[in-house]
């Protein structure tokens, strides 16, 4: 039950940590209604608001309302996430259609009566509708398919499930990339508020300082007023960088599956958390491959079974009959006949050429996408690794030479600036400067770890026994 319907009916408002505070100078609680049943209501309601962990999803609105890890985010994607719950549905489609594919035809039973209008059916009872002798024949016919349909069409089906399962390890893969980089873009921004909004305390301290200095007749008031331009400004950058960091939590909820994405969350890990390790590929393993490739040739294992079996359609099935016919004459023993036949249609002008030009069209098509796929996988690891390279180049070179330097820069002209050494221009462009460094660091540390999530994109590979399974 909700915290608001529960003190709702105990009349008593909500306060901090979850308790609640009876006024009974409001009027809302008398003491008749401080009854054992009250207290024993808001005892349980303590117990069990007390066992529940700190860290939940909000069950009434589905979003995420506590701090959440890179790996948690991944499991509820993997869990939640509406493009995967679709991909495994695929499965099942697929799974359903080889079931199809296993399937025989259904008999058909027929039941035909003879000599209705035959006048000379009479019996010795006489020749009415209800008196005379009846043909009756009664069969079962069966469909016979020849040619190698069946196996085609079976598989063809295999095929089907195996491109289902592929493209459900690559929408798995895909959800995951797309997690990392939205959950970087979301730490990414909220380290540049940290730094504008810190960049904007330190102007305002050397406000508070140049204000001294206007009272001392050292500066004019067009230069404090410049300090405090460059710090609002700085605040303004920070409130926009916050709104990024809103924008890509709701990005990271919605690959969630949450129904109200609004973001009400905190990452608990940092980019300095997240690891930044390369991951290893082996391209000399043997039988795996990345998914999209995997599912690519499922497609093409498809549409050549689907044009094998095109090609044997044109191969007519024949239709197998076994009947039996009861004739009773008129005044005499009944006449009882066993009949088979065989029938098939005549392959005099319909070839299926048109069904196999267009078999033969998507196995051409399937052949390309494979080849592109195949392609396009060589070129995302190339792209990859040359984009982990030069970020982490760029991000080292920022932590270990850059940053430090421009802080030191800094403190140097702040300190010269506040002892009258330093002019207004050479501690604005100080700011300035050591800000445009932190925060291009912090990219190039974002750059970093969104460059590992696409070479692990790009390179994961899944054996084929687990598609053909």
């Amino acid at each position: 039950m909700p915290l608001k319907l529960i003190n709702a009916i105990l009349n008593c408002p909500l306060t901090l940590g979850g308790r609640t505070s009876c006024r009974s100078d409001r009027g809302l609680l008398s003491r008749n209604r401080a009854s054992k049943v009250s207290v024993l209501l808001r005892l349980a309601i303590t117990v069990v608001m007390g066992s529940l962990p700190s860290s939940t999803l909000g069950q009434n609105n589905s979003s995420v309302t506590n701090a959440l890890s890179l790996s948690g985010a991944k499991q509820m994607a993997f869990a939640r996430n509406w493009d995967l719950l679709a991909a495994q549905s695929g499965i099942d489609a697929a799974q359903a259609q080889l079931i199809v594919a296993r399937e025989f035809s259904n008999p058909i039973a027929s039941l035909s009566t003879a000599k209705i209008g035959d006048r000379e059916s009479g019996t010795v009872l006489g020749n009415g509708l209800v008196d005379r002798n009846y043909d009756s024949i009664a069969a079962v016919s069966q469909l016979i398919e020849i040619g190698g349909k069946r196996r085609a069409r079976q598989m063809a089906a295999r095929a089907g499930i195996a491109g289902a399962r592929a493209r459900f390890f690559d929408a798995r893969r895909l959800l995951e990339q797309g997690v990392t980089k939205n959950y970087v873009a979301d730490l990414l921004a909220k380290e540049n508020a940290r730094i504008l909004n810190e960049s904007a305390r330190m102007l305002r301290h050397e406000a508070d300082i140049a204000q001294a200095r206007l009272n001392a007749g050292d500066i004019s008031d067009s230069d404090e007023k410049q300090i405090e331009i460059n710090a609002d400004t700085f605040e303004l950058q920070a409130k926009s960088a916050e709104a990024v960091a809103v924008q890509a939590r709701i990005a990271v909820e919605i690959l969630l599956g949450m129904e109200q994405p609004e973001g009400h969350w905190t990452p608990a890990d940092s980019l300095a958390q997240i690891s930044v390790a390369a991951p290893q590929f082996d391209r000399s393993e043997a039988n795996a491959t990345r998914p999209d490739i995997l599912a690519a040739e499922a497609d093409l294992q498809q549409s050549k079974s689907n044009l094998k079996l095109q090609k044997a359609m044109r191969i007519p099935d024949p239709t197998l009959s076994l009947g039996a016919e009861h004739e009773p004459p008129g005044g005499g023993p009944p006449i009882d006949t066993l009949n088979v036949g065989v029938s098939f249609p005549l392959p005099l002008w319909n070839f299926n050429r048109g069904e196999i030009k267009a078999a033969q069209s998507v196995v051409d098509q399937n052949s390309f996408a494979l080849e592109k796929i195949k392609a396009q996988m060589v070129s995302d690891i190339a792209h990859a690794q040359s984009e982990f390279r030069e970020a982490s180049e760029r991000w080292l070179r920022y932590q270990n030479q850059i940053i430090p330097k421009s802080q030191t820069v800094r403190e140097s002209v702040v300190f010269a600036y506040e002892k009258g050494g330093a002019t207004l221009v050479d501690l604005l462009e100080a700011e300035r400067a050591d800000n445009d460094a932190r925060l291009a660091a912090a990219q190039a540390q974002a750059d970093t770890a969104s460059a590992v999530a696409d070479l692990k994109a790009a390179t994961e590979v899944i054996k084929n026994q687990i598609i053909r399974q």
